[in-house]
């Protein structure tokens, strides 16, 4: 079994304080609402395009869904959600 990190001196840096792994919490981030705007609109998009093949292939309805989620990630991109770091 591997030796855990701890508190103390970190071999071969001869510095104190560094920890490999934090037992702290970090904080939840739920994003900004433009992005749950976007993912939710993607979603729907992938939705309606499922459901154009259950009862048989109805291209139409296929290609409403395919442009919703094509609308949804035009707003991911224009909000720049995929270019914000989180962490």
């Amino acid at each position: 079994m591997a030796e855990q990190a701890t508190v103390g001196i970190v071999e071969g840096t001869g510095t104190t304080g560094a920890v490999a792994h934090s037992a702290g919490h970090m904080p939840h981030n739920s994003g900004r609402p433009i992005s749950w705007v976007g993912t939710t609109v993607v979603i729907v998009g992938f939705i309606i395009g499922g459901i154009a093949f259950v009862p048989g292939p109805n291209w139409i309805v296929f290609w409403v869904g395919t442009a919703i989620a094509i609308v949804g990630c035009l707003i991911l991109l224009f909000s720049k959600a995929m270019h914000t770091d989180w962490y």
